[in-house]
């Protein structure tokens, strides 16, 4: 199984690593491109197409242009250890044994607008560049166009190597739109999750981002490579509700705290 998690907005260059081991990322030549055409932005022109504040558009402005393409532990992190947004909560990597680490790198995947596909010790510099982002480029409008298929040829390049056929999707949908579902040489499987609120279940944003992150650690802390091994999942109050789900969509109820 291939889990596929979004990255984070949040970031930690600070805290102490849980491994000094690192691997490089695999598509850098295209997120080089990215890049040049980051650098051509001013900061107000970045906080206008982010739209974030002109204190955060400076410190953008600033990582793209001090970004270069030779990674060390020195100028850049892991990336699992180096994302700090909910599902990483959940995650805990910063808790995993080496063991863990090999299981992550093997089966977990995080999308980036930057990067496009990164494994858990792949190196990174910090960056913001959501995948959602209208950033023109050589190849078209917006970074869907930029990636095309490249993210689903990597994916299909990387189940092949494992003789793997599943895919877990843990990831939002602004950046599962970057893979093609259609050319996808797996059998998708997407864990939903559901809080009650005043007596009926939903989708709430904090709760499932979390629960996205504390699935793809109960996922490699038990080593489960079948699908079906997924309905064990319980971490925090959540049960699997057989009665709602379907055979691509696992769905995971909580009752109110």
């Amino acid at each position: 199984m291939l889990i596929l998690i979004s990255p984070a907005k949040t970031l930690d260059y600070q805290s102490p690593l849980a491994t000094p081991r690192y691997t490089q990322p695999e598509l850098l030549d295209h997120s080089q491109q990215l890049i040049h055409q980051a650098r051509q932005l001013s900061a107000p022109q970045i906080a206008r197409l982010m739209g974030i504040s002109d204190k955060l558009a400076d410190l953008n402005a600033t990582r793209f242009h001090d970004w270069q393409p030779h990674f060390t532990p020195d100028n850049a992190r892991q990336a699992i250890l180096a994302f700090k947004g909910d599902v990483y909560t959940g995650l805990q990597a910063e808790t995993f044994s080496d063991a863990d680490f090999d299981f992550a790198q093997q089966h977990l995947r995080m999308l980036s607008g930057l990067y496009g596909l990164l494994r858990p010790l792949d190196l990174m510099q910090p960056y913001r560049l959501e995948m959602g982002i209208r950033l023109e480029n050589p190849r078209g409008k917006d970074l869907y166009q930029f990636w095309g298929d490249i993210i689903t040829d990597k994916l299909n390049e990387t189940l092949a190597s494992q003789g793997d056929r599943v895919v877990i999707n843990l990831a939002s949908e602004e950046y599962f739109k970057s893979v093609k579902p259609k050319k996808l040489n797996a059998e998708l499987i997407k864990p939903v999750f559901l809080d009650e609120k005043n007596g009926k279940f939903k989708v709430i944003s904090f709760y499932a981002k979390k629960a996205r992150g504390l699935m793809s650690r109960f996922i490699i802390e038990n080593r489960l490579t079948k699908p079906e091994q997924l309905t064990a999942f319980n971490s925090e109050g959540y049960f699997f509700d057989e009665e709602t789900s379907t055979q691509d969509e696992l769905v995971f109820k909580r009752y109110e705290q």
